[in-house]
């Protein structure tokens, strides 16, 4: 059952909240005043805390400020005389849960601790899928190519500058993109992408920008583009060199005025979004040959930073395998396969022409056609599907 703390410096009124939760079935400890409670929360894992506000040394406000000072995701609902409504609302905007007055209302008083048992389980049910999304997105690598890619994520993330990835297909400039955004002050809102090569091209402008009912054929209503669906988030441009002219000439001028106009509409709708885009290709060469506008690409290349092939970075290759194969098994629910250290040396030499993707295939490959442990015989008869 949830454990619940009870931190109040009057014994009486501790024993009566203790036998109203016992009957209740809950898991009861109590605290003579905060500076024990904070001992004591970190040494066990509390779902909710009912705490006084007036406790001598150290006082409501004050505990409730340390539990924020230390991250704490413990539900605190503070209870309060009737002179005391003024600190309860400043308890509330400091963080606390809620507020219950003296005389205690019981059936309050468990509703809101089983509100803040729902809440307790959200947010940690949130934290646990935030770092499954993130382990899915994590950068494997200690080249010093790499670490200059996370050295630049680093740097450039906490700003709302635009930022233009390159790179060869494979090489992982989406997750480069994730973390921008992920390391920035808009990861709480909406990370959008867009891949620019798979939009029929009489359609990326109203993917990208909406349209209005009746603006085409197949427009039976209005609909939002992912300019507005990103707003105060982070828009992911992957493929920018396949978008057509049109669409380039509305994206600069979106990027010039913050302002977007749906197909078919005339309103302009104000947006706020951080670009950011990826390339395969050699945009100065798409430049020259007029397919590429060379103003659109100044204003997406304020910082560029490229991520490096495969086999530019060959040493990482064995975290990058053990890694995948990790991550493989998991997905599986599979037993995961270990490298001998000449299949490692192997995988090495191989000329990786699809990059990191490939070589994440290539572990799967390895998870299904062999046995616990992968020798360099696997390697020269399972890695190789074309060459």
């Amino acid at each position: 059952m949830p454990r619940i703390l009870i931190v109040d410096d009057e014994p009486m009124i501790r024993t009566t909240l203790r036998e109203i939760f016992e009957y209740e079935k809950y898991e009861v400890d109590e605290a003579v005043d905060a500076k024990k409670a904070l001992k004591m929360i970190e040494k066990r894992e509390y779902k909710a805390i009912l705490s006084d506000i007036k406790m001598p040394d150290m006082n409501g406000i004050e505990f409730l400020e340390e539990l924020q000072e230390r991250d704490s995701p413990i539900p605190v609902i503070m209870i309060t005389g009737h002179g005391d409504i003024e600190t309860a609302v400043e308890a509330l905007k400091k963080g606390a849960f809620d507020f219950i007055q003296k005389p205690l209302d019981l059936n309050r008083l468990l509703i809101s601790v089983r509100h803040a048992l729902e809440k307790d389980q959200l947010v940690r049910e949130t934290k646990n899928l935030k770092k499954k999304v993130n382990k899915r997105y994590e950068i494997i690598g200690k080249s010093p190519s790499i670490e200059n890619v996370k050295k630049m994520i680093e740097r450039v993330a906490p700003t709302n500058t635009r930022v233009l990835i390159t790179g060869e297909n494979g090489t992982g400039k989406e997750l480069v993109a994730h973390w921008l955004h992920e390391k920035s002050n808009r990861s709480t809102n909406p990370f959008i992408e867009v891949n620019c090569a798979a939009i029929p091209s009489e359609l990326i402008e109203s993917e990208l920008f909406g349209h209005e009912k009746g603006s085409f054929t197949s427009a039976i209503k209005q609909r939002k583009g992912n300019f507005e669906l990103a707003d105060n988030g982070t828009l992911f441009l992957d493929e920018i060199g396949d978008m057509n002219l049109s669409a380039q000439a509305k994206m600069l001028r979106a990027l010039q005025e913050n302002k977007i106009t749906r197909v078919g509409g005339e309103k302009e709708i104000p947006v706020d979004v951080r670009v950011i885009a990826a390339t395969n290709k050699n945009i100065a060469y798409e430049i020259e040959n007029k397919r590429f506008r060379e103003d659109l690409y100044h204003r997406l290349s304020v910082i560029v930073i490229h991520v490096p092939a495969l086999r530019e970075r060959i040493d990482d290759i064995p975290l990058l395998a053990k890694h995948f194969m990790e991550q493989i098994a998991e997905e599986e629910n599979m037993s995961p396969r270990s490298f001998t250290k000449e299949a490692l040396e192997e995988l090495k030499k191989l000329p990786w022409k699809g990059n990191i993707r490939e070589l994440r295939n290539v572990i799967e490959r390895f998870m299904i056609l062999c046995d616990k442990t992968i020798t360099k015989e696997d390697v020269w008869k399972h890695a190789f599907t074309y060459n």
